[in-house]
């Protein structure tokens, strides 16, 4: 399926797609206290003019299967003929699974779990991002929870049909938020790149993906730059369409344990092992890889991350350390979370993420990770 991409300067583009769908109702999916301090109601406002929309906003920030069942209820009380999304990865995340799940006639709990195949049925969804990060406008995948345990749904279908990116709405995002959601762009982008499922394209992606951020991830956390928010933007995009092909590997696998478990916001906590895979990646052997294409083409790959941060591998850790410190970022597990239990960890990692790593990930790797 190819995306329609619109930028600030094609809102009238926009609102031709929506008047061109005569939407009588239109369901918008959207945060709560962000909607009004984005911009984002009143854009909303401007671009459905007068036409009828229901609001569905009520549901965790890491949505729930619960909260899934609930949109997806209210959504089929109206007849609706389209689907806005404006939000963070949350939000849009929220409204793909229920572009997609409201014409399923199987078990909700059972799509998830993977137990049955999703039809080829939808509503059709804008999507709106309102930070630079998730890259879920990007993706034809959704997460979201059940009992704890982290979910990846995935089907073409679940890729929104359209994007609308400006930088307007992060313009009133908070340094923290901020510093996360650029940090979950950065981690995607390098995961992408060693990732056993990369290919010429999403290196293409992931790697000028890398290279805007680290040159404007500071100033949108600590300036609040404007010019370096849309590049940011345009960065979040890119790592989505990157990881759309790859997927996300350990890092990713580990850090949902620690969004679920000690609430670390999901940006934040993917970057806690960032410096230590990135190291572990690079020191892969034929013996322990787990890519097709050998350990040397592993490393060639992660060469190139390097040669656009212009650091060496020994020095990731100091250098990496120092970047998020300056972001406003805390890896030190050790003096972020209280009560620490590393088996809350190590028994509820992701496995399919971690079958993407391109080095076999073992229990002590992780054990060393923590430590």
């Amino acid at each position: 399926m190819n995306q329609v991409i619109f930028n600030k300067y094609d809102t009238h583009k926009l609102k031709e797609v929506v008047n061109h769908i005569n939407s009588e109702k239109i369901f918008l999916v959207r945060a709560n206290k962000s909607f009004l301090t984005s911009n984002a109601k009143t854009f909303i406002n401007k671009l459905v003019d007068n036409q009828n929309h229901t609001s569905f906003f009520e549901f965790d920030p890491n949505p729930q299967i619960e909260d899934l069942k609930r949109g997806i209820s209210l959504f089929k009380k109206g007849n609706f003929e389209l689907i806005i999304a404006i939000g963070g990865g949350s939000v849009i995340d929220m409204a793909k699974l229920i572009s997609v799940f409201a014409h399923q006639n199987q078990n909700i709990d059972d799509i998830v779990l993977g137990k049955v195949q999703i039809n080829n049925n939808k509503t059709p969804l804008i999507a709106i991002p309102t930070t630079a990060g998730t890259g879920a406008e990007a993706t034809h995948f959704a997460v979201l929870y059940r009992d704890k345990s982290k979910y990846s749904v995935a089907h073409p279908t679940i890729l929104p049909d359209y994007v609308y990116l400006s930088s307007e709405f992060s313009l009133s995002a908070n340094s923290y938020l901020t510093a996360c959601t650029g940090l979950d762009a950065f981690c995607q982008a390098i995961e992408s790149v060693w990732s056993v499922n990369s290919n010429i394209k999403s290196e293409e992606y992931a790697l000028k993906a890398i290279e805007i951020i680290w040159n404007n991830l500071q100033k949108a956390v600590k300036n609040n730059n404007e010019q370096a928010k849309k590049q940011m933007l345009e960065a979040s995009f890119l790592a989505g369409k990157a990881i759309n092909i790859t997927k996300t590997t350990a890092p990713h696998a580990i850090s949902y344990a620690f969004t679920s478990y000690y609430n670390i916001p999901h940006g934040h906590a993917v970057a806690l092992s960032l410096p230590y895979f990135l190291h572990y990646n690079y020191n892969v052997s034929n013996i322990d890889c787990s890519d097709q294409r050998g350990a040397n083409k592993v490393k060639e790959r992660i060469d190139k991350v390097l040669n656009i941060l212009k650091i060496e591998i020994n020095d990731v850790q100091t250098v990496f350390v120092k970047f998020f410190d300056s972001l406003g970022i805390n890896i030190n597990i050790s003096t972020l979370v209280k009560n620490f239990d590393k088996n809350i960890i190590i028994n509820n990692i992701n496995t399919e993420r971690l079958s993407n790593n391109p080095r076999i990930v073992t229990k002590e790797t992780i054990e060393n990770m923590l430590k």
